[in-house]
């Protein structure tokens, strides 16, 4: 399996912390708990990249790795449910609109969503935030190992219907980073959107 060179480079707290760079960035966003910290480590080979905690809202930052010295990866904190205080889901939620909403080198954003359910209200939300505000996304369906083929079918469908009339939804990818899912179909789709 092809590995890709990744690195750290900061972990920002406020958007005056976002690195000043000229590299095209894909934003990784979702529910907490939802599989984040594995698909980006999938996706990359390396297994230590991001912190993988079965506790939801570990990542507490948006955490921006630089991808083959010509892209970055921008890991942001999760939404809705995490074992944190109101104040610090809300703190979050700032700081990510703040990015999805006027970072330049945004060329794309990876909206995560656990296959194993229908979409949540925060799910629905971020896919008519995006579309509203013309930032181009996919939506990756996680976890597809746990669930039958079948099951995924019905899943996919299910979103491209709710995307049918979105301008700005570019694809639905099925993903599991257990067995390799999916890998290969975003990785095509991230070098084409760059």
């Amino acid at each position: 399996m092809e590995t890709l060179k990744a690195e750290f480079r900061i972990g920002a707290v406020t958007p005056e912390q976002f690195p000043n760079t000229m590299y095209p960035e894909i934003a990784f966003t979702g529910r907490s708990n939802v599989g984040k910290s594995s698909m980006l480590n999938n996706l990359v080979n390396n297994k230590n990249l991001a912190k993988v905690s079965s506790t939801p809202g570990k990542t507490q930052q948006i955490n921006f790795f630089l991808i083959e010295d010509r892209w970055m990866f921008a890991d942001l904190p999760g939404f809705g449910y995490a074992k944190v205080s109101k104040k610090d889901r809300e703190k979050w939620l700032h700081l990510n609109m703040e990015y999805l909403a006027t970072r330049e080198q945004l060329v794309l954003t990876c909206l995560l969503v656990d296959s194993r359910h229908d979409p949540m209200k925060t799910d629905l939300a971020m896919m008519e935030w995006l579309e509203n505000n013309e930032r181009q996304f996919v939506v990756i369906l996680t976890k597809c190992d746990k669930i039958s083929q079948n099951d995924v079918d019905e899943r996919v469908e299910q979103i491209r219907g709710l995307l049918q009339h979105c301008e700005y939804a570019i694809d639905v990818i099925p993903y599991s980073s257990t067995k390799n899912i999916g890998r290969n179909n975003l990785l095509g789709l991230l070098r084409r959107s760059l």
